[in-house]
């Protein structure tokens, strides 16, 4: 059992350097095999969905869990959940890549999701535990900007890996990361939770729902769905365009998914950059650019359709996605600090809830099949973008009045 010991100001510095190392986990556990969807589909021979559902299956237990370990960790502490969550993830790691059962894989990837969520609001909660004012401020509205790593590191490792050692390489290198930050963790890190609250199911209940009735608070939540179901669609699909229709190596999706990732970070920059900035009129101008994109690359797959377009205008489009995630992902977070791990657990949960069944819903209905379909994908996500921000923005000028 692991002992719960508190975190020593001394190591304060390299135990925030470990949350933040931690932040973009959900990110790596995904995209890092990306570049080796089409493989694995051809290696444990099941079709291309199937596999993509591995996907689908760790968005859906990442988010379910999120729902309900804010509470766990605000009433146990964050400490000693995070450590039995990397030990349990590392050991799922390898048990996917020394086997061929589809259907293990997908029970790996159901614990894979649920230990990332236990992990990743963790240390959302840690910061909040930790500082507090401007500095604050600024932390959080880093978090979009150092998830964004993942879709720029891990496709690019994962590409590498796929081409020279197989897609299981991929699940080695998962388990090094986390029985590495274990390690450094006990080593370094320690109970930030000040104040338990009390495990009361009513009490708890009354959070969750007074959260959830906050209309600002949930609307938010939704665009961050809406926002990164567009790097998700890209996520399950454009391996399979690239490899199938251009006829592209593994290599290339990686470098691709690396460009597009940084398209991410471009946005959540620039956010950070506009941070004063009027709230709803940056939006407004942001989903804009997003729609003119986007009708402009379905015009254009009339008359071209190459890797160079796709990551063009994809490139684009995964920015503004940035943009409004890193908006909205600060806002919310910060709605209410009292109960930090309750609201990091609701909107990552509600989030990955909503990418899930929308990005696999609409790829079922939209199959990957080339630039086209993509453009029609990343339409009806941006056009859904506008009528919640219309909501939000009509909910806000009523507030004023």
């Amino acid at each position: 059992m692991i002992a719960t010991k508190t975190l020593k100001q001394q190591h304060q510095g390299i135990s925030t350097i470990l949350a933040f190392a931690l932040i973009p986990l959900s990110g790596f556990a995904t995209d890092i095999y990306v570049p080796s969807l089409p493989t694995m589909a051809a290696a444990l021979n099941v079709s291309d969905i199937q596999v993509q559902l591995t996907l689908g299956l760790f968005l859906i237990s990442y988010g379910v869990s999120q729902l309900f370990v804010g509470s766990l960790l605000d009433s146990f502490g964050r400490y000693r959940i995070n450590m039995i969550s990397l030990a349990i993830f590392a050991l799922a790691s390898i048990i996917v890549a020394n086997t061929a059962n589809i259907y293990l894989i997908y029970l790996m990837r159901i614990i894979h999701g649920v230990t990332v969520g236990a992990i990743v609001v963790s240390k959302r909660a840690y910061f909040i535990d930790v500082f507090s004012g401007d500095k604050l401020k600024h932390y959080l509205s880093m978090f979009s900007i150092i998830w964004a790593t993942a879709p720029i590191i891990a496709p690019f490792v994962g590409g590498y890996l796929q081409t020279y050692f197989g897609w299981q390489a991929n699940f080695y290198f998962l388990a090094g990361f986390a029985i590495i930050i274990f390690f450094l963790e006990l080593i370094f890190s320690g109970e930030t939770l000040k104040q338990p609250m009390d495990f009361h199911l009513k009490k708890i209940a009354l959070i969750y729902s007074d959260m959830i009735k906050t209309a600002s608070f949930t609307l938010g939540i939704v665009m961050l769905g809406l926002s990164y179901c567009m790097v998700m669609i890209y996520n399950m699909t454009g391996p399979f365009i690239i490899e199938h229709q251009l006829h592209l190596s593994p290599v290339v999706i990686g470098y691709s998914s690396l460009i597009l990732g940084a398209a991410v970070m471009v946005g959540g920059l620039i956010s950070k950059a506009t941070i004063n900035k009027p709230f709803n009129k940056k939006l407004m101008i942001n989903v804009g650019v997003q729609l003119l994109a986007v009708l402009t690359m379905l015009i254009s797959t009339q008359f071209v359709s190459n890797l160079y377009s796709l990551i063009f205008f994809a490139f684009i489009i995964h920015a503004g996605s940035g943009y409004t995630f890193n908006s909205y992902f600060t806002f919310c977070l910060s709605r209410f600090p009292n109960n930090a791990g309750i609201a990091s657990g609701l909107t990552g949960g509600i989030n990955y809830v909503i990418v899930s069944f929308l990005s696999y819903g609409i790829i079922y209905l939209i199959p990957a099949s080339d630039e086209s379909n993509l453009a029609y994908s990343y339409l009806i996500l941006i056009v859904l973008s506008v009528l919640i921000m219309l909501i939000i923005f009509r909910m806000t000028r009523k507030a004023t009045n």
